[in-house]
């Protein structure tokens, strides 16, 4: 995988704010070539760095419970759990951390009913989880998939 520079920090930027920025329009921002643009995105995109995806927001959705669930898991099981956890439709993320948990995952639910059906029925069933620590999102301050930062591409550009 060839090194990101400053360049590609500065194409993926346009394209965090507006994924259907056209190349020559991006291209008459950076004032380069389209060709230029379309092989460096070709190569991002053959090198595994971002991916198009479409973003839908679950409360316009009917999603309006959101959760994040700690989990605790048997020893030797954390892998195992996290593989039938991510095979769930109500799961979009699953990772394993240090501290008090083994397992937090983020699940988002129609309703509280359903919810608790998931916790009583679902999670009470996969072998190996001990326990499982349910938070409610009563309230999201921000929520971003952007990893490349303005003041990364700023600071690039005086230096």
């Amino acid at each position: 995988m060839k090194r990101i520079d400053h360049l590609d920090r500065q194409i993926l930027q346009i394209l965090q704010d507006d994924g259907r920025t056209p190349y020559t329009e991006i291209a008459h921002q950076l004032k380069i070539s389209e060709g230029t643009v379309r092989s460096r995105i070709s190569r991002l995109l053959h090198d595994g760095v971002f991916e198009f995806v479409i973003r839908t927001d679950p409360v316009k959705l009917g999603l309006n419970v959101q959760t994040i669930i700690g989990l605790n898991t048997k020893l030797g099981l954390q892998q195992q759990v996290a593989e039938e956890l991510s095979q769930l439709p109500e799961v979009r993320f699953v990772g394993a951390f240090s501290g008090k948990h083994d397992l937090i995952i983020q699940a988002f639910f129609y309703s509280n009913t359903e919810l608790i059906h998931f916790v009583n029925e679902r999670l009470s069933r996969i072998e190996g989880i001990l326990g499982a620590d349910v938070s409610l999102e009563l309230r999201q301050y921000k929520d971003s998939f952007s990893y490349v930062r303005e003041d990364e591409v700023a600071i690039n550009e005086k230096g």
